[in-house]
């Protein structure tokens, strides 16, 4: 069955915004009435995807990770941000030579005083790390390195994702 991960990665509550706007989104729910239909056949998870919101991507990815039958994923096109998290779900994981994977660190708009920013700041480093998992557990890299190629919002082309494993 095929899984497409196409436009920004938002949260439920909001698909209907880009459904109304006639705009490319997806969501967990999306994805997750595709796996339930899937029913243990084989899932082909094409992406092409700039990201979005790092908890729906997780939802994604976990989802994925989960799924009793195979995973095969390609991109497309671009795999970004909560994109690149959802890629690592795949059991293969294929990338067209025109392609490019991107990780960065996890960001958002936030308001407050002093103590309220040094909060957030904690936290989105907290989940730097949550995220650098999902690129460990298919790379087998550090995660100090992991952490350093998001530091960097390193950009891979297919050859490098490659390299990277």
């Amino acid at each position: 069955m095929k899984i497409p991960i196409k436009g920004v990665i938002v949260p439920n509550d909001e698909k209907w915004i880009y459904d109304w706007l006639d705009m490319e989104a997806t969501s967990p729910k999306d994805v997750n009435e595709l796996i339930e239909k899937a029913n243990g056949e084989t899932l082909d998870v094409e992406i092409n995807s700039p990201g979005g919101a790092v908890y729906s991507g997780s939802e994604i990815y976990t989802n994925l990770m989960d799924y009793t039958g195979e995973v095969n994923v390609k991109i497309v096109g671009i795999a970004a941000s909560a994109a690149s998290v959802i890629a690592m779900a795949g059991g293969i994981v294929k990338i067209s030579p025109t392609a490019q994977i991107m990780i960065h660190n996890v960001s958002e708009a936030t308001y407050g005083d002093y103590r309220h920013f040094e909060h957030e700041a904690e936290v989105l480093k907290n989940y730097n790390k949550s995220i650098a998992n999902a690129y460990m557990i298919k790379t087998g890299l550090s995660q100090e390195e992991l952490l350093e190629l998001m530091n960097n919002e390193t950009w891979l082309t297919a050859q490098k994702a490659k390299e990277y494993g």
